[in-house]
């Protein structure tokens, strides 16, 4: 059978799949509205079975559940919006924009149509607004999660790639049992959502869908442009970098636990003192602000963002090797220096109240200063403009609103802050001698100028379609 032939058989193959599909969903919609009796005994009997036994399992249910939530997948498609149109595939990033507003604009209008109220049990254990049928969260998981397989998948190693989409299609699936779980969906609406959204996939999927079958994906000559370069050993082996990291640790844990021993009795409480006395509604507010900004959500939500970004920009895994190991070092540095010293707070009243853990070092402030001048580092190095040096603006703003806001708040002493700058410094210092995460930034600009056929522009960022495999 020839290309074409078999191309236009599964093609025809497909086509009658989404109508089944769709058909399907029509038919549930009808049996859905005209409240059929069997359909609705179901739904009531599998809600009220569940809400018997899923009470001790609620955390796990809802944090499952917000995996198919309307705020968690609007940042997952901008952020890979973002990333296709860095590595310059803008069709693939239209296809999800529209894939996306689709699902966006389905769920509430069917759900004002169908007008269907949700689940009443007896002993409730979560809530949601809005009307049952579809399940929102079933249908924005399916088209999302789905898309981006569709997306992705040819920058996926053919054997790898069962696990791919059945790891998607298993988070999809939970998400659809959690909904039912937590009884604010019935079995139906889960199962509307689902069936609505394959229907929709399927037709984004064949509007957008380049001259070959979806099994391969939906832009197989994009695999070069999605798949981060391969993993190369630097100028160490793997196993010696990991032992000079583990060795710089402890010695890093023993000047931050011999400062701390030294300080622990020192109360230098003063300063904070004389900040409170500038304390007023609003700059309390305002430290708030700023406090958070440190803490371990803000952070994981910058390292979210910057490790993808580097990934598209780059195409290396060294930048997200050096990244990750910042933020992982300073977390366990900051937890085990705290509890072996056991400093105490200072002297003074105590916005925040009682916290978990000791006063040194300052575990926000670390980690802000890690986490932004990392980033810093890799701008600075791999970007060739003058604007580069614009990310000193935050490794120097973000820190130190952050240290004012702990102090003022009485959370920190000013050696606390202290002991803060000296991990940053230690560990940031070890990690860029180990991992050496400007390796490779030259040769990856000149490679990129060479895969375009173009001289070489003063302010062109050191990033290609085909850069240099380093780590």
């Amino acid at each position: 059978m020839s290309d074409n032939r078999r191309f236009g058989v599964l093609s025809l193959a497909g086509f009658l799949l989404v109508s089944a599909v769709g058909f399907g969903f029509g038919l549930l919609l009808l049996l859905v509205r005209g409240r059929w009796a069997p359909l609705t005994g179901f739904d009531q009997s599998v809600a009220d079975g569940l809400n018997g036994v899923v009470e001790p399992f609620v955390g796990v249910l809802n944090g499952i559940s917000r995996l198919g939530g309307r705020p968690f997948m609007f940042w997952l498609v901008v952020l890979t919006v973002l990333l296709l149109l860095i590595r310059r595939r803008t069709h693939l990033a239209l296809y999800l924009v529209v894939t996306g507003l689709g699902a966006l604009v389905l769920d509430p209008s069917l759900k004002t149509l169908v007008g269907r109220v949700r689940p009443i049990v007896e002993a409730p254990v979560a809530s949601a607004p809005g009307n049952s049928f579809p399940s929102g969260h079933a249908l924005g998981s399916i088209v999302v999660y789905g898309a981006l397989a569709l997306v992705f998948l040819p920058a996926v190693s053919p054997r790898w790639r069962k696990l791919f989409l059945g790891v998607l299609g298993l988070v999809v699936l939970l998400i659809g049992f959690t909904r039912v779980a937590l009884g604010v969906h019935f079995v139906s609406d889960v199962l509307g959502g689902w069936l609505l959204g394959i229907a929709w996939l399927g037709v984004t999927a064949y509007a957008f869908r380049a001259h070959s079958p979806l099994r391969a994906g939906l832009e197989p000559s994009a695999a070069t442009d999605l798949r981060p370069a391969p993993l190369t050993r630097g100028a160490a082996h793997p196993w010696l970098s990991a032992a000079e990291i583990v060795t710089g640790w402890v010695l890093t844990f023993g000047v931050l636990y011999v400062l701390g021993l030294g300080v622990r009795g020192l109360h230098d409480d003063g300063f904070n003192r004389w900040l409170q006395t500038f304390r007023t509604p609003g700059l309390d507010n305002l430290s708030h602000f700023w406090s958070k900004a440190g803490d371990t959500h803000a952070i994981t939500l910058v390292l979210l963002i910057a490790c993808p970004l580097a990934l598209a920009l780059w195409r290396q895994w060294r930048p997200v090797v050096f990244l990750l190991l910042t933020m992982a070092g300073e977390l366990t540095l900051f937890l085990c220096t705290a509890a072996a010293v056991g400093r105490p707070r200072p002297r003074v009243e105590q916005l925040d109240g009682q916290m978990p853990t000791s006063s040194f070092p300052s575990g926000h402030i670390a980690a802000t200063l890690c986490v932004w001048i990392a980033i810093a580092i890799l701008v600075i190095g791999r970007v060739k403009g003058w604007y580069r040096w614009l990310a000193l603006v935050p490794a120097i703003v973000m820190p130190a609103g952050v240290a004012l806001s702990r102090m003022y708040r009485g959370m920190h002493h000013p050696t606390d802050v202290l002991g803060a700058m000296i991990l940053t410094a230690l560990w940031l210092s070890l990690l860029c001698w180990v991992i050496r995460p400007l390796h490779g930034a030259s040769r990856a600009r000149r490679e990129a100028v060479e895969d375009e056929g173009e001289q070489p522009a003063p302010d062109l960022v050191a990033s290609s379609r085909n850069p240099a495999g380093n780590l």
